[in-house]
């Protein structure tokens, strides 16, 4: 039996969005295509990749920068509009509802959300994000505000401004540990009373095994001067030789192509993590879904790895213990 649910967990069906959600996904004819793929070479591929090793023509020819400009392109938006919608969706109708992107990058998460009616306001601090975020949609036909910002400096812009859902998207791991404590502070008190905090593909600390940034075992438990260090033993060939000199400049670099994040700095910039009333957490909302999925899990050594963090800390909820951070966050009354 185990044997087969472990057959079984390699062919599941990816996740379909309901017909309530999809049937107001915008489609967009080969013109438009174009028109975003020319605006990330002109805007987002131009920048060299690593601490300037890899030249952007060098990196686009490669077979991680096609896949990198594909992604961009494509894949993000159907990944959203399958996974992460119909999650948020599920815990609160985001038809009308006022949403704080931070981290938008090049708008595939913005299409997703506003697409569904939601009034979105998008940050980024990088503005060829930006401007390609902004091209993609007006290529969509949405409305939406864009903001040149980070995260520590959104609530001096949008002063008086508070919204349903604040979501950090694929963000938090590109920050610095100071940026990210004042960032989860200064929204959060932007939240309305039963707003939610929401946190989306953001790589866990906790977990043993980096498929973020570096593909190695361990390496997000290393202090970060370390980490950068070991960096050269990485087998990602992006990676591997781009920081050989320890420096303010590259260390900065280094920081901001990611590490991981845990339940720490939620207990240090917004409350007790125990009296978080985290009420979603993706990867559990869909093994709920899917039995098979939950079955299949059980089977793997990521599982005996998740239940032991969660017995090192039971009270703790089990969001902060998944190999990503995808967790909804309802602030309740003080």
């Amino acid at each position: 039996m185990i044997k087969h649910i472990k057959t079984w967990g390699k062919h599941f069906i990816a996740p379909k969005a309901p017909m309530e959600l999809s049937r107001n996904f915008k489609n967009i004819d080969q013109a438009g295509i174009d028109e975003i793929t020319s605006s990330l070479k002109r805007h987002y591929f131009t920048r060299s990749i690593w601490a300037e090793k890899v030249a952007p023509e060098a990196y686009l020819s490669s077979e991680e920068g096609k896949n990198d400009l594909l992604n961009h392109l494509d894949l993000r938006l159907n990944d959203f509009r399958q996974t992460i919608i119909p999650w948020l969706n599920d815990t609160k109708n985001l038809r009308g509802a006022n949403i704080l992107e931070i981290g938008c990058g090049t708008g595939s998460s913005t299409v997703a959300l506003a697409e569904q009616g939601a009034k979105v306001t998008a940050v980024d601090v990088d503005a060829d994000s930006l401007q390609v975020a902004q091209d993609r949609c007006k290529v969509y036909g949405l409305d939406v505000k864009f903001l040149q910002t980070n995260a520590t400096e959104a609530h001096q812009l949008l002063k008086g401004q508070h919204f349903d859902f604040i979501i950090f998207f694929a963000c938090l791991e590109h920050m610095t540990n100071d940026e990210r404590l004042i960032g989860l502070k200064n929204t959060w008190d932007m939240l309305k009373t039963g707003g939610l905090l929401c946190v989306v593909e953001t790589p866990n600390r906790l977990w043993f095994f980096d498929d973020h940034t570096s593909w190695l075992p361990f390496y997000m438990w290393l202090p970060d001067k370390l980490a950068f260090l070991y960096s050269r033993y990485s087998p990602r060939k992006s990676m591997c030789n781009s920081y050989p000199k320890y420096d303010d400049k590259n260390m900065l670099s280094f920081l901001r192509h990611g590490r991981g994040v845990s339940f720490h700095e939620f207990d240090i910039a917004v409350k007790n993590v125990t009296e978080l009333n985290v009420i979603s957490c993706l990867q559990l909302y869909q093994r709920e879904k899917n039995i098979l999925r939950e079955c299949w899990w059980r089977t793997k050594k990521e599982y005996a790895y998740e239940s032991f963090l969660a017995k090192q800390g039971p009270r703790i909820h089990r969001a902060f213990y998944q190999p990503s951070l995808d967790l909804i966050i309802r602030k309740e009354i003080n």
